[in-house]
């Protein structure tokens, strides 16, 4: 376990006005995020704080999240289309997310009794990692992205991931806000600040 991802389990992700308060989504699934954590760490994977959140590596390479939502909390596969599901147990965190899958759980009994099953999960994605298999993306209408924005994208591999995950709409909608912006500088702001919110599959106004 890493300090820096303890911040996580105590204070979240400091994305939102809740982050440190009783509030905040971190402590309604305190319990199960611990147990996430617990046998991301089993299976041999390296903690580490990624975006605010507790992201777990093989040599450096993101295999899987901890997340905390409203109504569940998750462990959130970065290559879990390529997993198998024959039980459809995961979940697209969007309509027309291509990479990432998740693991989704409303109660430390449902992880407990369920063991088994996700340390396979975790296991098979840890193989996919160690035989370096890749997402091949669909093509999308292309857009006209700002080149500040585009800079990022192409240094920053899991921010294209993450935004080529998102729907249409929600990419237009980034693309429309930061070139909008007249001056350099102003777009570098408005990319910087919306950086962790499309790491976090969220849309412009999504909160």
């Amino acid at each position: 376990m890493t300090l820096k991802a303890d911040t996580y389990f105590t204070d979240g992700c400091g994305r939102c006005p809740l982050g440190g308060t009783p509030q905040c989504k971190v402590h309604r699934w305190a319990r199960e995020l611990e147990l996430l954590r617990n046998l991301a760490l089993e299976c041999g994977l390296t903690e580490e704080l990624k975006w605010g959140m507790p992201c777990y590596t093989l040599k450096q390479k993101n295999v899987v999240m901890v997340c905390a939502f409203k109504e569940y909390c998750a462990l959130s596969f970065f290559k879990g289309a390529l997993l198998t599901d024959p039980e459809n147990n995961l979940y697209k965190p969007g309509e027309n997310s291509q990479a990432t899958r998740q693991l989704r759980f409303t109660s430390s009994d449902e992880i407990g009794g369920r063991e088994a099953i996700i340390k396979a999960y975790l296991f098979e994605a840890i193989e996919l990692e160690q035989a370096g298999r890749k997402i091949s993306f669909t093509e999308k209408n292309q857009l006209q992205l700002p080149d500040e924005f585009q800079k990022k994208l192409d240094t920053i591999p899991e921010l294209k991931q993450a935004f080529e995950a998102l729907t249409p709409g929600r990419q237009r909608a980034y693309s429309l806000y930061f070139s909008a912006a007249k001056q350099f500088k102003t777009r570098e702001a408005r990319i910087d600040k919306y950086l962790l919110h499309i790491l976090s599959g969220k849309g412009l106004n999504d909160t």
